[in-house]
């Protein structure tokens, strides 16, 4: 083979190289998938109904979720597929069960499998049922904050209770998180308790529109048993 034959197979090459590298580069700077609005429906819903339920139990370990009442989302809303007796309910909550200032408020990919206890059920349930019922009726961000603004001023909404409380620890999830037991309190200063300060494992999320604050509580291990990546604060994971 001649030196010009070589050289223009080597130039080929060398061009494609910087073309991959090209699309790479331009694919680490592309944005991240912006969710401005509600997806069609069948997006958010799971088509297969047990598998559902098993994820909305996989949020707390069997000794709890076992005896738990499990909602399913359907096409309506929230219905009970699972009578329980223990007090717990346990549902796949949907994006728009976020906060008002969260990018994934409408992406139709996040699965938040949950375990509330008789407390939050009492108490901070309704809120995700009227979001839930807001969000399918077709209802924009705004109007939805709007009208849990309105139904707590007219206290429509139940007031949140003391020990209100979620397990958050399926293996199941689409949040790209760690383990983690969720406590809700009436808005609270995060700093109050530790959250987010150097080295304390807390963290917290504001909502004033819903007068609460969560603290997410890591845990070492899944519903399961099974142990947990050692937890990191920036691990957290949107798309």
């Amino acid at each position: 083979m001649n030196r010009k034959v070589v050289t223009m197979i080597l130039l080929a090459i060398f061009a494609q190289l910087v073309g991959l590298s090209a699309a790479w580069q331009a694919n680490a700077r592309a944005p991240k998938a912006q969710y401005l609005t509600m997806a069609p429906l069948d997006q958010y819903l799971i088509a297969n109904r047990d598998a559902e339920i098993a994820m909305a139990r996989s949020a707390a370990p069997k000794s709890i979720s076992g005896g738990a009442e499990v909602l399913v989302l359907g096409q309506k809303g929230y219905y009970t597929a699972v009578k329980g007796k223990n007090g717990f309910v346990c549902m796949v909550e949907r994006s728009w069960s976020a906060g008002i200032n969260d990018p994934d408020f409408w992406n139709p990919k996040l699965h938040a499998p949950i375990c509330f206890n008789l407390p939050a059920v009492r108490s901070y349930l309704p809120i995700t049922i009227m979001k839930t019922d807001l969000a399918l009726a077709g209802r924009s961000k705004a109007q939805i904050f709007g009208a849990i603004k309105a139904a707590l001023d007219k206290s429509e909404l139940p007031t949140l209770e003391p020990g209100a409380i979620g397990y958050m620890m399926s293996k199941r999830q689409y949040l790209g998180w760690y383990p983690h037991v969720m406590v809700f309190v009436p808005l609270t200063e995060a700093t109050t308790w530790g959250a987010g300060l150097p080295g304390c494992p807390i963290l917290a999320s504001e909502d004033p529109p819903e007068r609460l604050t969560e603290f997410l509580i890591p845990v070492g291990h899944w519903s399961d048993g099974t142990l947990a990546p050692a937890f990191s604060a920036n691990s957290i994971h949107t798309d």
